[in-house]
């Protein structure tokens, strides 16, 4: 946590990755950011992996931390209103809302501001039309499962939302660039952000879309890196290493270390070829080269090559799985600032914070997600001006709940 966006209201109505990690993004960097939850939760509320001991949703609790919560009966006409009054309430650094609700209903732009007009809302959306998705039917309609895994497998629809996590980073950009605008005198504004259009802007930042269209479908290679040298070796005693070699300096590195000089000069006299000037000859002639490192990575142990790897710069990792780098890798653990051990709801575990360091402010201890309903008083009071009897009304109605009614 860190203190960048003090004074800051951002207003999130949301569920599942990418409008949640963005208001995770602005919290951690110091906005207060104020859930509306529905009684009972939304749903995302219980989503997989669970907390074994009590069913806790560990996704949504890692979603929401730092977060607060207000939990409101969105399905009553009153309920709505209350949600609306709360996204469009006054305040210099208020009027900042995040949502993946659709662009119509009781949440459209153009109600909210005719209560705000200076309202600044980033909606996340599916498809830019309006239809609905999630990153992996948008992963699977832009062809990346194609280019995925194994030569003769079936299409791979990789584990990571990719386009989700974007979504949410590139939503916090979008939304701070907003307000600085917006304090300029610029006005508020809606940004929609088609999580299919992350996706297709990102293929096409990285070339792939100018590439399908001009030289055609890319093939599909495994573990191997695409137009450079990088694969997964096996050591003398079984280990399965990813070694990569992009730049002059990783290539003359690994050679060394792996004592291939001889064998990769006399390839390069024979080719007419110098793989250290030119990364892309590295990956044309792979079927040659392959063959030469992996006769090299099986004569030594990990633990020669891993002491050996950091020596010469070179780039690589052990595969490991996420139980395994938990527990033993140093980068997974306390020794990184940005993890900490912190309890949530009976549980303590590694806990990430802001993903930055910015070495001149303190990093504060990474925040739990809230109960549902945990902060409704609050909100109320705080943000709308309710003296209690109006709040006591509002919990006796069922409009609004607090943790012990909300969950």
């Amino acid at each position: 946590m860190y203190g960048l966006l003090t004074g800051m209201r951002v207003v999130e109505a949301a569920s599942f990755i990418a409008a949640p990690s963005c208001a995770l993004h602005l919290a951690q960097m110091g906005a207060e950011v104020v859930r509306i939850d529905q009684i009972g939760g939304g749903p995302d509320f219980g989503r997989w992996p669970l907390a074994p001991r009590d069913g806790r949703s560990l996704y949504w609790e890692g979603l929401n931390k730092g977060k607060k919560s207000i939990a409101i009966d969105l399905g009553r006409p009153e309920g709505r209103e209350l949600a609306v009054q709360i996204i469009t309430a006054p305040g210099p650094g208020a009027g900042l809302f995040v949502t993946n609700f659709p662009v119509g209903g009781f949440l459209a732009y153009d109600r909210l501001q005719t209560k705000r007009p200076d309202l600044v809302c980033l909606r996340l959306m599916g498809w830019g039309d309006g239809r609905p998705a999630m990153d992996y039917t948008v992963n699977a309609a832009i062809g990346i499962p194609a280019i995925t895994g194994p030569v003769d497998a079936d299409p791979v629809n990789h584990v990571l939302p990719a386009w989700d996590l974007i979504a949410g980073a590139y939503g916090a950009f979008c939304l701070v660039s907003a307000e600085l605008k917006r304090r300029g005198g610029g006005g508020g504004c809606e940004i929609r952000l088609p999580l299919s259009d992350v996706g297709i802007a990102s293929v096409g930042h990285l070339g792939w879309l100018a590439e399908a269209q001009l030289i055609g479908e890319r093939e599909r290679l495994g573990n191997e890196l695409y137009g450079a040298f990088g694969r997964d070796f096996i050591s003398a005693d079984g280990k399965r290493l990813m070694v990569v070699a992009v730049t002059p300096k990783q290539w003359r590195g690994l050679v060394s270390m792996l004592e291939v000089g001889p064998d990769v000069a006399a390839l390069e006299a024979e080719l007419g070829v110098n793989f250290e000037r030119d990364e892309g000859l590295r990956f044309i002639h792979r079927g040659r080269l392959y063959p030469l490192f992996a006769a090299a990575f099986a004569r030594k142990h990990s633990d020669d090559l891993a002491a050996g790897f950091e020596a010469a710069g070179v780039t690589w990792a052990p595969f490991q799985t996420l139980r395994e780098a938990v527990h033993a890798d140093p980068h997974v653990s306390p020794a990184n600032p940005m993890l900490a051990a912190v309890a949530h709801g009976g549980d303590t575990y590694l806990t990430p914070g802001a993903a930055a360091t910015i070495p001149q402010h303190v990093r504060g201890v990474p925040a739990t997600a809230p109960a549902l309903g945990r902060d409704s008083e609050a909100v109320l009071a705080d943000i709308l001006g309710l003296s209690s009897g109006e709040i006591g009304r509002l919990h006796d109605s069922g409009l609004v709940a607090s943790p012990a009614q909300a969950g």
